[in-house]
């Protein structure tokens, strides 16, 4: 890592439920604390709640990622929830060179590495990404035969950047691959979804990321609070190098300004905060805010 120019970034992400009337109580489970990967280190993170939680603990699952859960045992009319984390980050060298995509498959069959056997779990279909033969058609045209698996990576993240539209009001999480490919349109986290379930049609492992990404704002404006947000892309398996993140929302292989939180099969592995409230049916509504500031080294 030390090879590498490294950046630090403070990432806060702020919850806010409010109910209609007060409900009685309410347990909630959160992928909100950035996790330490190869490329990046966690400085510190914590999770702070209003009002104060009857039961609060952080658990590892079974992908490596910090799960926060929280309990709460008396009436409340608002719930929320801010994840703040200090972390430093490096932009990883892309592969050189890797084997031809069609030989990974079987290099994958004979890898026991912890990374190894994850990657057999990202061959397979997972709840919102199932395999279909639209999808292996779409992925056909970046993997010809004898390509490099990464240069089929980069091609394909191209492509769905280049081929579909961003359209926020169009999908929703549990929306297929299939359906995203059909109307050539969606958001980061539809893209996701739509190349690993390109690469696992035709044998390939690829795993689901979320995360954040530093935006810049206009030329001569002011960054806004809060103006950040979640931010999904994916990740493929190369035997020999490692995880490879493209991320085709912003045609990037590998990902610039990226922070990641969690990785799993899919969206339903790594879901920001989830839960469930007990108590008369209300109203409720959501807010989210997501703030990615860069930190100068004389922070610390």
């Amino acid at each position: 890592m030390s090879a590498l120019v490294a950046t630090r970034y403070r990432v806060m992400h702020r919850t806010n439920y409010r109910y209609g009337a007060p409900v009685a109580s309410g347990q909630t489970i959160a992928h909100l604390l950035v996790r330490e990967t190869p490329y990046q280190h966690v400085l510190q993170a914590d999770v702070a709640v209003v009002p104060a939680p009857d039961h609060q603990h952080t658990h590892i699952d079974g992908f490596g990622n910090l799960v926060s859960y929280l309990a709460l045992q008396q009436p409340h009319t608002e719930l929320s929830v801010t994840a703040t984390s200090d972390v430093e980050v490096v932009v990883p060298e892309p592969p050189a060179m890797s084997p031809p995509w069609s030989e990974v498959p079987a290099l994958l069959a004979g890898d026991t590495t912890p990374d190894g056997l994850l990657a057999r779990q990202c061959v397979l279909d997972s709840p919102l990404v199932v395999a279909d033969g639209a999808l292996a058609a779409y992925a056909e045209v970046s993997f010809p035969a004898g390509r490099a698996m990464h240069e089929g990576v980069a091609d394909l993240a191209h492509r769905i950047f280049a081929d579909f539209a961003f359209d926020p009001g169009f999908t929703d999480v549990t929306t297929p691959p299939a359906e995203v490919l059909d109307h050539r349109r969606g958001v980061c986290q539809d893209f996701a979804h739509l190349a690993i379930g390109c690469l696992r049609s035709i044998g390939l492992p690829a795993r689901y990321v979320s995360g954040y990404i530093e935006t810049q704002p206009p030329p001569g404006e002011t960054k806004l609070v809060g103006s950040d947000a979640s931010h999904a892309w994916f990740s493929v398996y190369v035997p020999g190098y490692g995880w490879l993140d493209a991320d085709p929302t912003n045609d990037q292989v590998p990902p610039q300004r990226h922070i990641t939180v969690a990785w799993g099969r899919d969206y339903g592995d790594v879901t920001p905060v989830r839960g469930v409230v007990f108590g008369p049916a209300v109203e409720q509504t959501l807010a989210v805010a997501v703030d990615v500031v860069r930190l100068p080294s004389s922070a610390y």
